[in-house]
């Protein structure tokens, strides 16, 4: 089933004044986090890329005293890994990653830090218990080699 996550982040997410600033927890939906009064927060891709984020996940974000916005992950979902194979979405051009039955957008930031190209496989991240758009590229693995990327 899908996941509301207005919903949850009005559940679960709040907004505090403090002496560092505003201080918004809300949701992560795959590519934005929804605050507690359905504001809807841009997150750079880089963060959520590089902090594998999945949809679900409870985020922090500080606005601090010079307006600089700082994510931190506070509540990550429980995670299923999934590997899928990467492939463009048709008329939009964006990536997804087909696995077991299912197609999830993958942020562009995450195939090209991975180097991936369509037909490499991809180690993906969802939800455990949700369904879900969005899955989080763990990994790239490039056709006809085996061998781990890593940084």
């Amino acid at each position: 089933q899908a996941v509301d996550y207005a919903m949850k982040a009005s559940e679960v997410g709040k907004e505090t004044d403090s002496h560092e600033g505003r201080v918004i927890e809300g949701v992560f939906d795959g590519q934005n986090m929804i605050g507690p009064h359905r504001k809807v927060y841009s997150i750079p891709v880089n963060y959520s890329s590089k902090s594998k984020l999945v949809e679900g996940d409870i985020l922090k974000l500080t606005i601090d005293n010079l307006g600089n916005f700082i994510y931190k992950q506070i509540g990550p979902v429980e995670r299923s890994r999934m590997m899928g194979v990467l492939a463009r979405d048709q008329d939009k051009g964006d990536y997804i990653v087909i696995a077991d039955d299912h197609m999830f957008k993958v942020l562009a930031a995450s195939v090209s830090y991975y180097k991936g190209e369509e037909g490499d496989q991809v180690v993906v991240l969802v939800p455990k218990d949700a369904d879900s758009k969005w899955g989080a590229v763990e990994n790239i693995i490039k056709r006809g080699n085996f061998s781990h990327q890593r940084e």
